[in-house]
């Protein structure tokens, strides 16, 4: 973003110094200017551009650095900080500056610049300001630091280390971003950042002032601040801006954790400030992202915002997201051709697994674990916008929402979204949107099941060109079956029909809270010129469901169809995964695995938890008398790991329902928040508002207003618990 009134300072044929001593004097002249938007992220940018290589040393070596202070700042003294290391390696903090026990930290490289740890006693690198930016090639390495394990993971599921090295802010201090990279070649690999955010002001002048890219542990950019879109007239994605704002290439972040501390068995949560975002790629090409970390960040784990394209997202755990701002797990914008989500879990974040919007270039998103999320907002586990996206051989879970959707607006074509494993989603395995249903749910949720294709402007106006649902010719088909009547003991062939030329794929499906998923792929077969299929099934057991899939390679697959039974006699035989887990929900199992819970005791058991805290008057903040009612449910949920909790938002009816369920929804968030600090796992909670449609009670005085604001537990257990309630924190108002 470019401040108002300089837009002549960003002439492509500009020198690079004069480019940076006009930005400086402009910001040391408008000390005083009445409105001064973007100068927060102005400066970020300026200090990209001071710290280029265009303020270096042409001939500069390789180095090896090695960091031997947690403290902050660049003196010459006997230790050596990571804001010198950075400066040494850039080219803007001559050797001849430091002390010569700072030049001992100091020797030749080899192939590129390293930057390496040794610290003693306390590992974590309090910042009172932003680092320099990265801006030549170089790897910062917190595997060097003695005790590093990095054949050790601490899950079973992906190989994640602990990292030793953190970076995070000093205490009070509102730090933008953790690392910055504006170079080429830049490795950043074995570290822990967390707790980088703003709060959104203008320190001087104590204005609210919005920031035009996101704050990030890590952010990747070009050197330069972007245009003025408020004076040019270009793209609304920021580009194109200038020949020599490059995106820097191959960046790689992997080994890392970003959002959380760093702790031996991977349970550290942040009890503090959490960052803003995980990683932001604002423009770079090449980016890989693989086992990291990223978790409890109040937006995404993973954004992008001009340009990513070939990026990589791989075998990463990302976890309990989104908690108070964008929701979305990982949200890709502006150019992210060629991008692959691969082999990730992500899990526990508060909307969309993966969230498309308005992107260009397709992205393939394959191979991922993705369950418990829509966990604050009601979200399709992925959204799709654009054409010619491929989401193939994922496990959907448990998901708030639909598995799949394809937008309409804008209209979304040839998305091919095939052998991926549905169960316990609230909404359609795949969901096709049509424009005829235009309420933001309908986009966010899912509009439901589709009517027939009846003209060509159906086409238009739905997501897919309204591919057409396979059809069977039966809701039964009839197998042989065993002597008892359990068993299937011949192939059953099926029949349907779906738009001539597409692959149908058959799958195996459960039902769980009146929604049917796609549960796993059984079987292919091919329309003929009429449109029709046949398959012959084997290994499915009585009373089990099918359902199918079609693909067209023209406009891509369709919403499942209505499914139909497999059955001899009447019987029901239910799926595994159609019953709830015996567990309480697990995004990833620590190494080693912890022991097996005892078994079920099958008499019910008492759980004696309160079931409501209060509120104050139009206030949505947590009270000392809730805090402590949240404390004794927090205990229960802790010693209890297979109670699953939802919180409701409540109000009081003296306000307009909007502005009610605004309210209702901010209740139950803090209340979430709550919980969260103390170390209750996010894919154990899920949080609504009902504004003031529910009251606790019908009258309408001081103390029946009071038991109304509230925010309300509902506790789900596979086993049979009773709930005893209890409330002692009402706020009558005087």
């Amino acid at each position: 973003m470019t401040i108002r009134g300089v837009n002549h300072l960003h002439s492509s044929t500009q020198p690079q110094v004069s480019r940076f001593v006009a930005w400086r004097n402009f910001l040391r002249d408008c000390a005083n200017c009445p409105v001064r938007p973007g100068i927060y992220i102005a400066a970020s940018f300026l200090a990209i551009a001071a710290a280029t290589p265009a303020f270096a040393q042409a001939d500069r070596q390789f180095m090896r650095v090695i960091v031997n202070s947690t403290k902050d700042g660049v003196q010459p003294d006997a230790e050596l900080t990571l804001r010198e290391a950075i400066s040494i390696v850039n080219g803007t903090l001559p050797m001849d500056k430091l002390s010569d026990a700072e030049k001992m930290q100091v020797s030749p490289g080899t192939e590129r610049s390293r930057i390496e740890f040794n610290l003693m006693g306390d590992t974590t690198i309090r910042l009172t300001e932003e680092l320099p930016p990265l801006a030549t090639g170089m790897m910062i390495d917190g595997g060097t630091q003695p005790g590093y394990q990095g054949d050790r993971s601490v899950i079973t599921e992906l190989s994640l280390p602990a990292p030793i090295v953190a970076i995070a802010p000093a205490e009070g201090a509102f730090i933008f971003r953790g690392l910055t990279v504006a170079a080429d070649d830049v490795t950043i690999r074995g570290l822990s950042l967390y707790g980088f955010t703003s709060n959104h002001q203008e320190p001087a002048i104590n204005t609210p002032n919005t920031p035009t890219t996101p704050p990030a542990d890590i952010f990747i950019a070009h050197r330069l601040p972007p245009a003025d879109i408020r004076k040019q007239r270009i793209p609304a994605n920021f580009a194109p801006f200038y020949p020599d704002d490059l995106p820097p290439k191959g960046t790689l972040i992997e080994n890392n954790w970003l959002g959380i501390p760093p702790s031996a068995d991977g349970t550290g949560r942040t009890t503090g400030i959490r960052s803003a975002f995980g990683v932001s790629v604002f423009n770079g090409t090449g980016t890989i992202i693989r086992r990291n970390w990223i978790a409890d960040h109040e937006g995404s784990a993973i954004i992008t915002s001009v340009k990513a394209t070939e990026l990589q997202v791989t075998e990463n755990a990302i976890l309990a997201n989104g908690v108070a701002g964008m929701p979305d797990a990982i949200r890709l914008e502006g150019n992210v051709d060629q991008a692959q989500i691969t082999g990730n879990v992500i899990c526990g974040n508060d909307g969309s697994a993966v969230y498309l919007f308005k992107p260009d270039g397709a992205v393939q998103i394959r191979d991922n674990q993705i369950a418990y999320n829509g966990r604050r907002l009601r979200r399709a586990a992925v959204y799709l916008m654009g054409n010619n996206h491929q989401v193939t051989n994922n496990q959907v879970s448990y998901q708030a929402g639909p598995g799949v959707v394809v937008a309409a607006v804008p209209h979304s074509e040839r998305a091919v979204i095939t052998g991926n494993r549905f169960v316990g989603l609230e909404g359609l395995s795949i969901d096709l949107i049509t424009q005829q249903n235009t309420n933001v749910l309908d986009y966010q949720v899912g509009d439901g099941l589709n009517p027939p294709r009846n003209n060509f402007f159906r086409r238009l106006e739905t997501g897919n060109a309204a591919i057409a649902a396979p059809q069977f010719i039966t809701r039964n088909f009839v197998a042989l079956a065993s002597a008892d009547g359990q068993a299937q003991i011949s192939p059953v062939q099926i029949y349907g029909k779906a738009d001539p030329g597409s692959e149908i794929e058959i799958y195996r499906v459960t039902s769980a809270g009146g929604e049917t998923s796609l549960t796993e792929p059984i079987a292919k077969a091919e329309t003929d010129s009429k449109g029709e299929f046949t398959a012959a099934l084997s290994g499915l057991k009585l009373g089990e469901q099918i359902s199918a899939i079609a693909t067209d390679p023209r406009y891509g697959t369709s919403e499942p169809a209505v499914p139909a039974q497999i059955q001899a006699i009447p019987t029901t035989t239910d799926s595994l995964l159609a019953t709830p887990p015996s567990s309480a929900p697990r995004c990833v199992t620590l190494s080693p695995p912890p022991p097996e819970p005892p078994p079920v005791v099958p008499t019910p058991i008492v759980l004696k938890v309160p079931r409501n805290i209060h509120f104050a008057l139009d206030k949505d903040f947590i009270s000392p008398a809730s805090a402590r009612v949240l404390d004794r449910i927090a205990q229960v949920l802790q010693e209890n790991p297979m109670v699953l909790v939802s919180i409701i938002g409540h109000t009081d009816p003296r306000a307009t329902d909007a502005y009610n369920l605004a309210l209702g929804a901010r209740r139950a968030q803090n209340t979430r928040n709550y919980l969260l600090k103390k170390g209750i796992a996010a894919e154990r909670i899920t949080i609504r508002s009902e504004g003031e449609r529910q009251p606790a009670t019908p009258g309408r005085n001081k103390l029946d207003f009071a038991r109304d604001r509230r925010a309300e537990f509902l506790y789900k257990d596979v086993r049979d618990i009773e709930i005893i309630i209890q409330e002692d924190d009402l706020q009558i108002e005087r």
